[in-house]
Parts: C-alpha cells; sequence; structure tokens
C-alpha cells in the first residue's frame, strides 16, 4: 500500500511539473508572436561615385534616419554600395537591391537614381543630388512625382553664381564653360550658365567631355579662349578637379564651381548647397516613407533653401586675385 501510494504521488508531481514546464513554455511563445521582436527594415544606398559632395550627402542622410530612430544595426541595416562611376556596377547593385526586396533605397547623382529606377516601380526610391528629376526622365513632375520616386534637386543658384565670376573677375570678357556632355543635368546647367552670360554682355564657349580622361585636354583647350571658367556639378569633373587645378593654377585662369567640394579641390569660388544639409533634408523624407507616413507617388521634390559662398584663398593668392572686402568672411585655404 505504502507502495502504491508512493508511486501515485510521484506520477503526481511529475504531471504537476510537465503543467507547469509548458505553461511557461506557452507563455513565451505567445510572447514572440505577439510582436517581441522588432521588425529590421532594409535600406539600400547606391552612390555613383566617390567625391566631396556626394559623400556629404550620404553622412546627411545616414544622420537624419539616426537621429528619427532607425539606427544602423539596430532597428535598420544600410547596405552601401558604390559603383565607381560605372554604368554595368549600377546595374549590378540595382539588381541585387530588387532581389533583396529593399524597404527603401536612396541614389546619390542622377546615374544612380536613373539605374535603380529602370529595375523596379515597387520599391520606394529616394534621390539626390539630382538637378533635375524630369529632365532625367524620372518623375512626372516635380510637385506630383506619380511614381515610385521622389527626393531633392541641387540646382544650383546658377545666375548667382555667374554674378559671383563677375564680382570676382569684373574684367572677363569671355567665360569658358567645362561639363559632361553625357549627363543630362550638366547640359541643363550649361544651357543655363550660357543664358546669364550672355545676358550680362558677355562672351560664352564650352568644351565638353565624356569621361575624366578628356578632362586635362579639355581644359588646356579651353583656357585659352576664355578670361574665366565656370564648371557646375558635373560627377565628372567633380573628382577630376585636381586635374583642372593643375591646369588653371598654371595659367592663373579663375574658376567658379557649382558646389564647395569642388572649391576645397583646386577651384576659386562657389555660392553653393551644403551636401550635408540636402542629404539630411533627404533622409528626412526617407523617415516619412519607412513609417508609412507617405509614399512617393505624393512627395513633391524637395530643393535647398540655403546656399553658402566658399572661397579658396590660397588659389585666390595663387593666380594673383584679390578677394572683395564684403567676401573676405567666405574666404577659406587661407596662407
Amino acid at each position: 500500500m505504502k507502495k502504491n501510494g508512493r508511486l501515485i504521488l510521484m506520477l503526481m508531481l511529475s504531471l504537476l511539473i510537465a503543467i507547469v514546464g509548458t505553461g511557461c513554455g506557452g507563455s513565451g511563445e505567445k510572447e514572440s508572436q505577439s510582436g517581441g521582436e522588432t521588425e529590421v527594415l532594409k535600406v539600400g544606398i547606391v552612390q555613383y561615385m566617390d567625391h566631396v559632395a556626394l559623400d556629404a550627402a550620404r553622412e546627411g542622410f545616414v544622420a537624419a534616419l539616426a537621429d528619427n530612430g532607425y539606427v544602423d544595426g539596430d532597428n535598420i541595416v544600410i547596405d552601401l554600395q558604390n559603383a565607381q562611376g560605372d554604368q554595368s556596377n549600377l546595374s549590378t547593385i540595382s539588381d541585387r537591391f530588387v532581389s533583396e526586396k529593399e524597404n527603401l533605397v536612396l541614389a546619390i547623382a542622377t546615374p544612380a537614381t536613373q539605374a535603380v529606377a529602370g529595375k523596379t516601380t515597387e520599391i520606394p526610391i529616394l534621390g539626390t543630388a539630382v538637378t533635375d528629376y524630369v529632365v532625367a526622365r524620372l518623375v512626372d513632375s516635380n510637385e506630383a512625382p506619380g511614381g515610385n520616386v521622389t527626393g531633392t534637386t541641387d540646382m544650383n543658384p546658377i545666375k548667382e553664381q555667374i554674378d559671383l565670376l563677375v564680382k570676382l573677375v569684373p574684367d572677363a570678357k569671355t567665360v569658358g564653360v567645362l561639363y559632361t556632355s553625357s549627363e543630362d543635368n550638366s547640359i541643363l546647367q550649361a544651357g543655363v550658365a550660357k543664358e546669364a552670360i550672355e545676358k550680362l554682355g558677355l562672351n560664352y564657349v564650352e568644351v565638353t567631355v565624356t569621361n575624366s580622361n578628356d578632362v586635362q585636354q579639355a581644359t588646356q583647350s579651353i583656357v585659352g579662349k576664355c578670361d574665366a571658367i565656370y564648371i557646375p556639378t558635373d560627377n565628372t569633373f567633380a573628382t577630376a578637379m585636381p586635374v583642372v587645378y593643375g591646369v588653371t593654377s598654371a595659367s592663373k585662369t579663375p574658376v567658379i564651381c557649382g558646389e564647395s567640394g569642388m572649391v576645397d579641390n583646386g577651384g576659386l569660388a562657389t555660392l553653393g548647397i551644403n551636401y550635408y544639409d540636402l542629404g539630411y533634408q533627404t533622409g528626412l523624407m526617407g523617415v516619412k516613407i519607412l513609417k508609412g507616413e507617405a509614399e512617393p507617388a505624393s512627395m513633391p521634390i524637395e530643393a535647398s533653401t540655403k546656399f553658402d559662398f566658399a572661397i579658396n584663398g590660397a588659389v585666390a593668392e595663387e593666380i594673383g586675385l584679390t578677394i572683395p572686402e564684403d567676401l573676405q568672411e567666405y574666404v577659406i585655404n587661407k596662407e
């Protein structure tokens, strides 16, 4: 009898342990299924090439996401890819982003944005460092993009940049313009510059390149035809500014550029966009998309409202140019 009682007691204890264990396990499973784990979103970034402006735009974008709770390695995973200026690389990267079903793609510069947009109509795409989305055939209109692409424009105050050129080089009679003939947005900016230059009664000359290998020869060709040079926000020339500087410093030719990174690398001056701020502005648009508060189709293209002077004091000294007193506060790289 004692033996049977002890056996019954052991069976009851085993049953109780099983019930308690099952109850604990069931509670944990329910917690996991009820959303205990945070969804990790995937953000792809494709940058056309390395140069100061595009790097700054990328950094600003990532900072805006982080400041609003989307931190790489925490609740988002950022896949950063650089095409190194190669169209086939852009195609490969775009295919990868589509196959991996990214939640959002940032495309930096016009060729990168065009490449990704050509691969998907489903994934939300934000562009930045794109001058004109309509000209680049990326949207229906700036006010109502209508598809899966929107972003920020880096259209420069070109007329004001030409006015700056005239202020710094008041004796200039002919202005030369350098740009890449295959970049839609460079063509657009060159056209605006031509109109502004001729409206001031100055002569206009231009030389174009197809790639970075042409830059030195193009610059050597134009310095003998003009008194000053204007270069818009052109990706090829942005990376090749040290080459331009090597020619123009010898010829003592002032170069007004589309953005401050080009000034840092050998240009004389600009009144241009702060690309970090532009990237940050794009990141704020990305936050709205990731939160599900907006879709690209109904998000107007946004533009920078602030422009900064930048004047390279070392270059001015080297080419023998005196900076007007009211612009002295914007001089960088003083010797």
